[in-house]
């Protein structure tokens, strides 16, 4: 009998002082396993356990499908001054939808969603669903401990951003035609098969009511949406990517959340999410909430948030959305209408410390795991450790690069001779964080035109650009990012609403070839990125890269070479940017010896022009040339992207 009670005892779940303790210390990083509703055992009798902190609630019930919505049948006891309402209710297994009913101290009152609920109802329905995370059977240990014996920053990174609901439609006619996250997974494996991308990115994971939104307007932050499956069909899509040595990305959005109703905006008839004054509370341009970082018990529903997508996910790293919009007060905001910090700085302090906890704790306990901030100012440290002064970020999206070569690939090239060091400049601050190179969805939406209908010049002139672009991007420092679709230059702007241009990868229709070309261009570019450690192993250093001719503007070319301390092949790379070929040109290389042609993005297979002639091998010659003491002479194809690989 006692071994029968023991066994119960260890299904029970319960919220003890020092659970209380901890959460209004901000330091429960697994306060999801209390908080919300948890499978439960209570003298012999299963059911669920319902925890909700609400400070400010006169009373709160549990209402849902299992008591017919009854909104006197479960009253909550509150366990003390910190907040947090307790219930258990027997007999109540996975698949009700629920809420909690919370009666202001005024009367009114507020029928909310669980902010911890690990499921919920699909929209536009707004209701949260009880479930049994236990269960799930993970085969990816092999990947995880790879992941942990790892420095991201010396791996390679060639990220895939996608968003589920838009990559591919269901042929069946499924309303909005989603694929669930179990075939997703089978279909993103298979496409990527031979696109050599280490990561994918997944936008708008946690729960969401607007599909405009893309997912960074959240409401259910710890449910993967209830569009594409429940959190077992997630759980299966992160298992089959890691299974197939690919790393699984969440967009993450602490920045803001959703004022609707029924989620986090004045949760218990006061603003305990958020800053009750509005200078603070909330953003003008975007019309949502700001969590109040200075608060505890908030702080730590982040942080303990990030834990939970690593431990119940096996989540990889997470890219943080909007990050300059915390750093700043003033952030979107007009003169009078923001308030300065006790310094009278527009800095904000809390949300400094919030980050260099939260990457502290995260790095601390998941080894190998990354943070990535998408942060578009000039903020000193974003990518240093929290003890010299930094923020603790792996990585921040170069959005200085990525504006500068979006500028320049869209000059006409008789132009580009005036912007040569728009392309040059961010090799001069690179040393100053750790980056990733991203050419995001935000780039091919609201007009801005595809990646491909940015370049100048006729359809296959747009082409040419476009590999060129990709080939220096590629050799560039820093870790890369394609959004869905660029890969094979999808030409309409990206829309949720619709799945990706599939049909411009049919082998025989129209200029289909050019599509198909850039496919394999992509693929073979990322082929030789993971090859090759001399294309990663150093990405924040100049020991990993060295310009052989940065100043050639007249005729818009670049030359220069990536290499990594220890490793005896280097890449040499030499991109014409312009539609003139350059007969007889000279570029000067460090070493002597064989240099072979990687690959050229003139070839037809990849839809180029075909007018090249460049050997697949060339030995050095001994002359001065680009301050180097030999060199290799060729004819550079028009918009023609050369990779030589060579020995030290």
């Amino acid at each position: 009998m006692a071994q029968k009670k023991q066994k119960t005892d260890d299904r029970r779940v319960y919220i003890s002082e020092q659970d209380a303790y901890l959460f209004g210390n901000g330091t429960h990083y697994q306060i999801y396993k209390k908080l919300g509703a948890h499978p439960s055992v209570e003298d012999g009798q299963e059911g669920m356990f319902f925890a909700v902190w609400a400070p400010n609630a006169a009373q709160v019930h549990v209402i849902g499908t299992f008591n017919g919505w009854n909104e006197q049948a479960d009253e909550m006891t509150k366990l003390n001054d910190g907040g947090i309402w307790m219930r258990f209710i027997p007999g109540v297994g996975e698949g009700h939808q629920y809420k909690f009913l919370i009666t202001a101290p005024d009367g009114e009152k507020l029928y909310k969603a669980d902010p911890y609920a690990a499921s919920t109802e699909l929209r536009p329905g707004n209701a949260s669903v009880t479930v049994d995370l236990s269960g799930f059977r993970w085969t990816d240990t092999r990947w995880m401990n790879a992941r942990a014996k790892k420095d991201p920053n010396k791996e390679p990174m060639a990220i895939y951003e996608c968003h589920i609901g838009s990559f591919m439609k269901h042929p069946d006619g499924t309303p909005d035609g989603f694929y669930n996250y179990r075939e997703f997974a089978d279909r993103i494996v298979e496409y990527l098969h031979d696109l050599r991308f280490t990561h994918v990115e997944l936008m708008g994971i946690a729960e969401h009511p607007f599909d405009g939104s893309w997912g960074y307007q959240v409401t259910g932050y710890y449910a993967p949406t209830s569009r594409y499956g429940s959190p077992k069909d997630f759980m299966y899509l992160v298992n089959t990517l890691h299974r197939h040595g690919i790393g699984v990305i969440l967009d993450w959005v602490p920045a803001h959340f959703c004022p609707d109703a029924f989620g986090l905006a004045r949760f218990d008839g006061q603003c305990i999410y958020e800053d009750p004054d509005p200078r603070k509370g909330q953003h003008p341009d975007w019309g949502t909430r700001i969590f109040n970082l200075e608060k505890k018990e908030v702080s730590n529903f982040l942080i303990a948030n990030v834990m939970y997508w690593m431990e119940e996910y096996h989540i990889d790293g997470i890219r943080v959305d909007a990050v300059a919009s915390m750093l700043y007060l003033d952030y979107g905001k007009t003169e009078g209408n923001w308030v300065p910090n006790k310094y009278g700085g527009h800095e904000n302090l809390a949300a400094v410390e919030f980050f260099k906890h939260m990457n502290s704790v995260v790095k601390g306990q998941y080894p190998g795991v990354v943070t990535i901030a998408e942060e578009s100012t000039a903020w000193p440290k974003i990518t240093a450790a929290p003890e010299d002064g930094g923020l603790g970020f792996s990585f921040k999206w170069n959005m200085g690069w990525m504006h500068d070569f979006c500028e320049y690939m869209k000059l006409d090239p008789v132009m580009r001779k005036g912007d040569h060091n728009g392309m040059t400049f961010a090799m001069s601050y690179n040393s100053s964080e750790n980056y990733i190179l991203p050419l995001s969805h935000d780039e091919v939406v609201h007009l801005k035109c595809s990646m491909v209908n940015k370049m100048p010049g006729y359809k296959v002139d747009k082409y040419a650009n476009l590999r060129a672009g990709y080939t220096f991007m590629l050799g560039h420092e820093g870790k890369k990012l394609l959004f869905m679709g660029q890969e094979f230059a999808q030409e309409r702007e990206w829309s949720e609403a619709r799945e990706l241009d599939w049909f411009l990868l049919t082998e025989g229709v129209g200029d289909n070839w050019l599509n198909i070309g850039m496919k394999k261009y992509v693929a073979d570019l990322l082929k030789i990125y993971r090859t090759y450690p001399a294309m990663y192993r150093v990405d924040n250093d100049w020991a990993g890269f060295e310009w052989i001719n940065a100043d050639d503007a007249d005729r818009s070319i670049y030359s220069f070479v990536r290499k990594a301390p220890g490793e005896e092949r280097g890449l040499l790379f030499v991109i014409n940017m312009t539609p003139v070929k350059r007969t007889g040109y000279m570029v000067g290389v460090p070493a002597p010896g064989r240099y072979s042609l990687l690959i050229n993005s003139a070839l037809t297979v990849y839809g180029g022009h075909g007018d090249t002639d460049v050997p697949s091998a060339l030995k050095a010659q001994t002359g001065e040339c680009d301050r180097k003491e030999q060199y290799l002479e060729f004819d550079l194809p028009a918009y023609g992207a050369l990779i030589f690989s060579f020995r030290f």
